[in-house]
């Protein structure tokens, strides 16, 4: 009986993972397919912005915390803890700037509490 439980688990487990690599996928692709040239160069614009800031920039499966340096027509060079990474535009979900406290210090924490329906 213990065995049979085990093996539901790992089932569904490698279920539920699958299913999240499968959205992602989906979604990623989606949104490169909408993206046409003139929301690249929106997107670019607007992270020009941010140059010389610290950002936390979201993907659709991470989110990179560093320094903008540079701003290309298809990716974003950032700086985190001295090493540089890129960034391509098409997967870019959403851009901040890095929050901070009353003092002007970086908060500890950063919480994204977003409500969709």
């Amino acid at each position: 009986m213990n065995i049979t439980l085990y093996i539901m688990l790992f089932v569904m487990v490698f279920v539920i993972i699958y299913d999240q690599r499968r959205r992602n996928e989906l979604a990623a692709k989606q949104l490169k397919k909408f993206r046409n040239k003139k929301e690249r160069a929106v997107m670019t614009e607007l992270a020009k912005r941010f140059i010389d800031k610290e950002c936390i920039i979201y993907t659709f499966n991470c989110q990179v915390t560093g320094i903008i340096r540079e701003v290309t027509d298809t990716a974003i060079l950032v700086e985190s803890s001295g090493a540089p990474e890129i960034v391509n535009t098409d997967y870019i979900v959403r851009i901040r700037e890095y929050p901070k406290n009353k003092k002007g210090r970086k908060k500890a924490i950063v919480t994204d509490l977003s409500f969709e329906t």
